[in-house]
């Protein structure tokens, strides 16, 4: 089976309050992004890796992070105005002979590979896969002017995290549809979802962040610290 997965890493990172964007980032010795490379290859089941990064900073992508850091990625793209337009980009280059398309965020440093792992198994066998975790605070629903409108049943509840893998002929035609549609999603799943492909779940962990804020950088540090000691061991 092969496996192509496209890394979205264009953002700005504007809530980091620099002039870096977060990718570049050091966490723990590397920068952010070269985190979430390595664990993608660590996984052993990526056969083509396609980043998506601001227009104009390929270059200084492979100069301050793929070089240095001895990191393959096969194309390094332009994304796009939002996430999925970004993921759209790397799609164009994905393969035609490929099997599945597993998409990771760029600001998830800290997936682990058996968790790519799994997300690929469960795309290879039912289609799609998301990674997600259950949902443990109560979730309220609420209307233009903040009042509760409905407290929502949280044992069917899970937050939606990436990796998330597909079917590469069922990711195609959900942007492909959305594009014709003006549809914009916050995530890849919605997408193949509104075509009515179900989409099996995959137990994730709370410690698969995304970095947004300095404070997320600061606890994926320390997550990295414990996993060190506990290797040493």
């Amino acid at each position: 089976m092969h496996v192509t997965a496209i890394v979205p890493a264009a953002g700005s990172g504007v809530r980091f309050g620099g002039a870096v964007p977060k990718q570049y980032l050091p966490m723990a010795g590397l920068p952010l992004l070269a985190w979430t490379l390595r664990a993608l290859a660590a996984s052993g089941r990526v056969d083509c890796t396609i980043l998506a990064v601001a227009a104009g900073q390929e270059a200084r992508c492979r100069t301050e992070i793929l070089e240095p850091n001895r990191l393959r990625v096969d194309h390094v793209v332009a994304g796009g105005a939002d996430r999925q337009a970004s993921v759209y980009a790397g799609l164009s280059k994905a393969p035609a002979g490929t099997d599945v398309i597993l998409v990771h965020d760029g600001a998830r440093p800290l997936v682990t590979a058996e968790t790519i792992r799994a997300a690929v198994e469960a795309a290879g066998a039912d289609g799609a896969a998301v990674v997600a975790v259950p949902v443990t605070d109560t979730i309220k629903a609420a209307d233009a002017e903040r009042r509760v409108t409905e407290t929502l049943p949280r044992g069917r509840l899970w937050a939606a995290q990436t990796p998330q893998a597909f079917r590469a002929a069922w990711l195609r035609e959900a942007h492909e549809r959305a594009l014709r549609d003006g549809f914009r999603g916050t995530d890849d799943s919605v997408l193949v979802e509104r075509l009515g492909y179900a989409v099996r779940l995959v137990a994730g962990s709370p410690d698969n962040l995304k970095i947004t804020t300095m404070a997320d950088l600061a606890q994926a540090e320390h997550i990295l610290r414990g996993r060190t000691i506990s290797e040493g061991q």
